[in-house]
């Protein structure tokens, strides 16, 4: 049976992350992608340019089109940009029954580039974090939905649990290097679960965020179980690290086919 899943989120004209990771991921995990684009940004390797937001109507109309036509069996949202664009996916999401969905809560770009309007962190908060399957923040974004800095593995563990104790499912806190180990936290307001890999010494990350979160709708659009989706997901990524892409003049982007085995006839010298 053919698996479909889909991303909302912005475009990078780089290739890296936002929707172009997303498909990429999706198609390397043998599943069928669709997009609905929520923001269009002039980027590279080297960061940010220009941003440019999507009507929010015609952010949800995508979503109805591929919901009402082709079917949906998993979802994840990356850079929303607004409250009216929230709005729009929050209510497109219930109409349609987008579900499961991973919530990426992108807010800030690697290079500073603000990816969500500061106004729009209390709609993230409200309407759409609570209809999320699992939400995947970095430390600066949990920092953010608590108030307050998270660096230590203990003060992961616990912004874990006042993110689910607020109303979320399940949450993956992403520790990157601020602790031993390439260590997350996933936490379902039951199974607390600290998830380790090798750290790979790469300067090629861009798109990481997106990679993981999509990797996940994946799993998930495929039947695996939350906690199992996020473990072969981090598998998944921590591959795409391994292999990452030296391209540009800044960090470049995991490489998401790590995995696929292409014939002679189409590998380069």
């Amino acid at each position: 049976m053919l698996v479909k899943a889909l991303t909302i989120a912005g475009s990078d004209s780089g290739g890296g992350a936002g929707i172009q990771a997303d498909l990429k991921t999706f198609a390397a995990l043998n599943v069928y992608g669709m997009s609905a684009i929520t923001a269009i940004t002039a980027q590279n390797t080297c960061g940010v340019e220009a941003v440019q937001a999507i009507d929010p109507e015609v952010v949800a109309a995508q979503i109805r089109a591929v919901a009402t036509d082709i079917g949906i069996d998993a979802a994840k949202t990356g850079m929303l940009f607004s409250t009216a664009i929230i709005q729009a996916v929050a209510r497109a999401v219930q109409a349609y029954n987008v579900f499961p969905l991973v919530v990426d809560p992108v807010m800030v770009a690697t290079s500073g580039a603000r990816l969500l309007q500061p106004e729009a962190e209390a709609s993230l908060r409200q309407e759409l974090l609570p209809l999320a399957t699992v939400v995947t923040p970095n430390l600066a974004e949990t920092a953010v939905l608590v108030g307050r800095p998270v660096q230590t593995l203990e003060e992961m563990q616990a912004a874990a649990e006042e993110i689910v104790a607020s109303g979320v499912r399940a949450v993956v806190v992403k520790g990157g290097h601020a602790v031993e180990r390439a260590t997350d936290v996933f936490y379902d307001g039951t199974t607390m679960e600290l998830l380790t890999a090798e750290v790979i010494p790469t300067p090629n990350t861009h798109g990481t965020g997106c990679t993981f979160s999509a990797a996940i709708c994946a799993y998930l659009a495929r039947g695996a179980p939350l906690l199992e989706a996020v473990r072969q997901a981090k598998a998944y990524l921590t591959g795409a690290l391994r292999h990452s892409l030296s391209i540009g003049k800044g960090s470049g982007p995991v490489g998401h086919f790590w995995h696929v085995t292409y014939p002679p006839a189409l590998q380069t010298a």
